[in-house]
């Protein structure tokens, strides 16, 4: 397995534009679909007690079935790590902006 993922991490390096962009969009879409469930069951969890339905499958279950439903908050949880990614880089670039002013 970590040879699939340091050769995907090889090839997302040497990509450019839009090749790039749409990899981006599909690692954070990941990370939206099989990460932040996890983070959301743990914090949920701790703060919260129990999930009513089960395990973090349960749970996992009950967003996919959100997502299909056309759920504002599921999809705000995938599109999310994007989003913030977006933040981020605008962030980088006024930040640039400004010690370049400066």
């Amino acid at each position: 397995m970590t040879n699939h993922l340091r050769r995907f991490w090889e090839h997302y390096r040497g990509a450019r534009g839009l090749v790039r962009e749409l990899l981006t969009i599909a690692l954070c879409a990941g990370v939206g679909l099989l990460v932040m469930p996890c983070l959301i069951f743990a914090a949920g969890r701790t703060v919260l007690g129990p999930y009513a339905h089960g395990s973090v499958f349960a749970l996992w279950h009950d967003f996919l079935a959100a997502l299909t439903t056309g759920s504002v908050a599921a999809w705000i949880i995938v599109v999310g790590p994007y989003l913030l990614l977006c933040l981020l880089r605008g962030g980088r670039r006024l930040w640039r902006a400004g010690a370049l002013h400066n």
